[in-house]
């Protein structure tokens, strides 16, 4: 199981100065000793209660816990009520993950109530409001009801909420550098402004971050110890100058071709709302609000809705479960209806259907980029991270999605009479 969310505050700080911090750091081999000494500083009152803790494992980066203050005479609704959400970084994932634009990224979906309030930081983590729900697994996002859900949400997202240029400061402070992670490779660091106007100017007139600039600093963060490692560092760098070329200046939903996506839209990052206890419809159409911001940035709306079909097959990348053309239009039927919805604009039924298309097309073209997205920051993963998950493998399947795709629309897999990967085939299947 993982958390619920329940439904954001309003209210909360717009400011993320003012955001609480808290100089402590949650240690994962003292768990409970240390999220207890975090929590008690957030609520002193609880300090004579019965503190509970509940760890969710659904994330292979972050250690989440769900913290409860089981008083006397309590309902476990009131209970949950001022439940307490504590998520601490895996290690070394500062390297990828811009923890203050994910700060800001909270706080601006708070205001848009599309996020539980943000009540605390501290030095590798954050406190926010439990939300209420239930976790999707990837056979769920598969349910229609599910899934149209997810349309709607995610149109609402990508219609309501703007995207936010970084303001830098004179030195950098994306990235830390990797040498305190143990690593030889020479990733950005706050020292080297003129590395991160690198990262930042990839994609020529779109304003930094977006999904480009990300790839980008991840490139830049690859490990370089090997002479393999640089060969794959250089194809890949040669791979994502092409990508921006072709893909970064097409015509698209959002301001200059972007909205703000969440890119990282797996069943873990989705929570089933509970019903109202107050419908009387039988069927009401269920709800979902979505978690985990670390990788919200700028993005096409193609790419946010193709790496969302990419996550149908969950984490052992099961390419025969991904959504086929018709699962896909009925999807972006959903989610054209609700775009336009949020936006408050009215569409004749021939206007509509001529977004849909367009956009089951882009979505089409843009089917290959989440493999090398993820693939990139898996290989990173494999070095850095103390969790039990074989991510040089899973960069090895993500990156093979990348190839796959690549090898069909240059036509050389046709030409060298290979067959067509199965997920190729999947993603050409009509129903």
């Amino acid at each position: 199981m993982s958390p619920s969310v329940s439904q954001p505050e309003s209210g909360s700080q717009n400011d993320t100065n003012k955001i609480r911090f808290i100089p402590l750091t949650y240690n994962q081999v003292e768990s409970q000793t240390s999220a207890l000494r975090l929590i008690l500083i957030l609520r002193p009152e609880w300090e004579n209660g019965k503190v509970e803790f509940v760890r969710f494992t659904d994330g292979i980066t972050n250690t989440l816990l769900k913290v409860v203050n089981r008083a006397p005479g309590l309902s476990e609704e009131e209970v949950d009520n001022e439940a307490v959400l504590l998520r601490a970084y895996g290690q070394g994932t500062d390297v990828i993950i811009d923890r203050e634009r994910e700060t800001q990224n909270h706080e601006l979906l708070t205001r848009y109530n599309l996020a539980p309030a943000l009540l605390a930081r501290f030095h590798n983590g954050m406190l926010y409001r439990y939300i209420k729900g239930s976790v999707t697994s990837p056979a769920d996002l598969r349910r229609e009801e599910i899934w149209r859900a997810v349309a709607t949400r995610l149109a609402e997202w990508h219609a309501v909420v703007p995207c936010l240029p970084t303001h830098r400061e004179p030195v950098s402070l994306e990235i830390s550098g990797s040498e305190q992670f143990g690593i030889s490779t020479p990733t950005p660091s706050k020292r080297d402004p003129a590395l991160q106007a690198a990262i930042d100017t990839v994609a020529p007139g779109k304003p930094a971050p977006n999904v480009w600039t990300v790839m980008q600093k991840w490139i830049y963060a690859l490990p370089v110890g090997s002479e393999a490692q640089r060969t794959r560092q250089a194809t890949l760098q040669k791979e994502l100058t092409r990508l921006v070329a072709e893909f970064s200046n097409r015509s698209g939903l959002g301001d200059n071709s972007l909205v703000f996506a969440h890119c990282d839209l797996l069943s873990g990052n989705v929570i089933i709302q509970p019903q109202s206890s107050e419908t009387t419809t039988p069927k009401a159409p269920l709800k979902v609000s979505f978690i985990d911001y670390e990788y919200a940035t700028p993005s096409p709306a193609a790419f946010d809705i193709a790496n969302h079909f990419a996550e149908w097959g969950g984490f052992d990348c099961e390419h025969h479960l991904l959504p086929t053309q018709l699962q896909r239009l009925d999807f972006i039927r959903e989610y054209i209806r609700s775009y336009f919805k949020h936006l408050g604009v009215d569409k004749s039924p021939e206007e509509q259907e001529a977004e849909i298309r367009t956009l089951f097309a882009e979505v089409d073209v843009f089917r290959g980029i989440p493999g090398f997205y993820w693939g990139i920051w898996a290989l990173i993963q494999a070095q850095i991270s103390q969790i039990d998950f074989d991510y040089a493998s899973y960069a090895e399947l993500r990156l093979g999605e990348y190839w796959g795709w690549r090898a069909e629309q240059d036509g050389s897999r046709a030409a060298s009479g290979k067959e067509m990967t199965i997920r190729e085939k999947r993603w050409a299947q009509e129903s």
